[in-house]
């Protein structure tokens, strides 16, 4: 039943003009059963990222208490990964990849930068990193203290992500790096 929600929800984005889909689910079997259903409706060019090393982390927080979607009870780590297993995220990756993700993605990004590097050296599809919240806050707020300059410790963590493998950057500072660019 979750697979079928997920991959209509998938559908509904490719109908919308979606050209990458990107469910944020840690179901095992999504990967390829979004992408026979998106295949099946003709949306064979839709491309699929996979929330491959979705770890349960404490950088989630700003964007959680900003939706006021932390949880009421417990927590996520039920299905979200431990921080200090690495072989699961290998093992993950060798699952959504043969089931047909075009993206992997390592979220969050910072921490985990060892990891975006081990799959960018086993797999030849991107690596997406997200770089979440708690880790641009970090940097707003000692910015905003004058412990750090902003743009170069927002360039600088950028760098480092991509050195680490990761040929997609998702970022709070996509706006912010967008205009330093073009000032450039």
């Amino acid at each position: 039943m979750s697979l079928e929600i997920l991959a209509k929800m998938a559908l509904a984005q490719a109908q919308a003009g979606a050209d990458i889909v990107a469910p944020s689910d840690m179901m095992d079997g999504r990967v390829g059963y979004i992408r026979q259903y998106l295949d099946n409706e003709g949306f064979t060019d839709v491309a699929i990222m996979a929330y491959t090393a979705k770890y349960a982390s404490a950088f989630y927080n700003p964007f959680r208490d900003a939706l006021d979607s932390a949880p009421r009870f417990g927590d996520k780590k039920t299905y979200q990964m431990n921080p200090a297993n690495s072989k699961e995220a290998i093992l993950e990756a060798e699952l959504d990849f043969a089931e047909g993700a075009d993206f992997l993605m390592v979220k969050p990004a910072l921490p985990y930068l060892d990891i975006i590097r081990q799959l960018a050296d086993r797999f030849h599809v991107p690596i997406a990193a997200y770089n979440v919240s708690g880790e641009y806050a970090m940097i707003k707020a000692a910015a905003e203290k004058g412990w750090l300059d902003n743009t170069k410790t927002m360039l600088e963590v950028l760098m480092g992500i991509k050195r680490a493998g990761a040929k997609v950057i998702l970022t709070y500072f996509a706006k912010e790096y967008a205009e330093w660019a073009k000032e450039k």
